[in-house]
């Protein structure tokens, strides 16, 4: 068999279990309506949570950055990638999560991979939820510790290993701030008290809560009232969802920064950003402070579109945050509805295993500070016509 046959045979054995991926056809700036596959369409599975992608101030301090710095850094970091801007923006988010340091990556997704697989290895043991970003679940393989998946917010069961295990050399509990296929929350409390009593270090990824929860828009920590720098060792964040431009950080203890700098693969062997990017999430910092009402209309949005969601019959169980997802369970009728609300005007992609386990397919959808309410009330229009076509309420 050659390898194009391979290919073509693995590609038809994906089609008959429903599980084909393909990329769709956008058309125009992450806004609140785009055109998908030729259709203009109220877009509700964006991450431009704040609506902060198109935002003037972004916008104006990318251009600047890029006329005067150029549109790309030509180097890894530690040979001579390290603009001006890293420096400046690393300050901003370390006050801004209020921890001793901070050190951007080039992906959220590399940033997993390289914080986990550099701070424990053979001989180590890592917990991690058992609905993790698949970034986490990659680095804690990448590590070569031996990995333990807790059942997913089980407290109890987490402890239970955790008493059970010794001999480890470290222990490392990785999990999601807010979990992004169910929109629920980590029981952050608790887990900062285990790792205390149990002498683990503990690490945040808050891909979705930064920008978002807290009285500040700090995370998933401030939510919790743990926003100190004694209460999560290591977090992890993007700053290409609800802050509106390209890359990820860390934060944490200034000797974790300088140790990542000299052991995460992943920091080490890519390129830098692109000023333009690291520009962009500078002036997000400012807007953060500066203009509260991104926010507040977010949640504004969320409440309208999640109420007519259950004024529909449709639970939104077990969300607590702006990611709402509607259970459809089965693969076929999941995608069927995702391209009868793509013709009536509404792109919410469906989301299939093994993005979830399977018999969880969902239709996931994210509301935006961007959106109108006439968005809202024109998309849920369509939600009730779709459902009732394919999945009677």
């Amino acid at each position: 068999m050659t390898m194009q046959d391979f290919f073509g045979r693995e590609l038809e054995r994906l089609k008959r279990k429903d599980s084909y991926r393909w990329l769709r056809a956008m058309e125009g700036p992450p806004e609140a309506r785009m055109r998908v596959d030729g259709r203009e369409v109220i877009v509700l599975c964006s991450s431009n949570y704040l609506g902060l992608a198109t935002h003037p101030r972004l916008k104006a301090a990318a251009i600047e950055a890029t006329e005067r710095l150029g549109v790309c850094s030509a180097a890894s970091r530690l040979i001579a990638g390290n603009n001006e801007l890293y420096r400046i923006l690393e300050e901003r988010l370390a006050v801004f999560k209020r921890r001793e340091a901070a050190l951007v990556f080039s992906t959220g997704y590399m940033a997993n991979l390289g914080v986990i697989s550099a701070v424990v290895g053979d001989g180590d043991v890592v917990y991690t939820d058992a609905l993790s970003h698949a970034s986490i679940v990659d680095g804690c393989r990448l590590s070569r510790a031996t990995v333990k998946i807790f059942p997913h917010n089980d407290v109890d069961a987490l402890e239970d290993l955790l008493k059970s295990d010794t001999g480890f050399r470290r222990r490392l509990i990785a999990v999601d701030g807010v979990y992004s296929m169910d929109g629920d929350l980590t029981p952050l409390p608790d887990l900062v008290k285990l790792s205390k009593d149990y002498d683990a270090l503990l690490m945040l990824d808050d891909a979705h809560g930064t920008g978002i929860l807290g009285e500040r828009g700090g995370g998933t920590a401030e939510h919790f009232g743990l926003d100190d720098p004694d209460a999560v060792d290591i977090e992890i964040g993007t700053l290409g969802k609800a802050l509106g431009s390209f890359g990820a950080y860390v934060v944490g203890s200034r000797s974790l920064r300088e140790y990542l700098i000299n052991r995460s693969r992943s920091f080490i062997f890519t390129c830098a950003l692109a000023p333009s990017a690291l520009a962009a999430a500078l002036a997000t910092l400012d807007v953060l402070d500066e203009e509260p009402a991104h926010r507040q209309r977010l949640w504004e949005n969320l409440r309208h579109f999640r109420e007519g969601l259950h004024r529909l019959g449709l639970s939104t169980e077990p969300s607590a945050t702006h990611i709402l997802p509607v259970m459809t369970y089965d693969r076929q009728r999941t995608m069927a509805l995702c391209e009868r609300l793509l013709e009536l005007g509404v792109f919410c992609q469906g989301i299939r295993p093994p993005t979830v386990p399977p018999g969880t397919s969902r239709l996931r959808f994210t509301v935006t500070a961007a959106h109108t309410r006439a968005d809202l009330d024109r998309a849920l229009e369509a939600v009730e016509k779709a459902f009732r076509e394919f999945a009677p309420l």
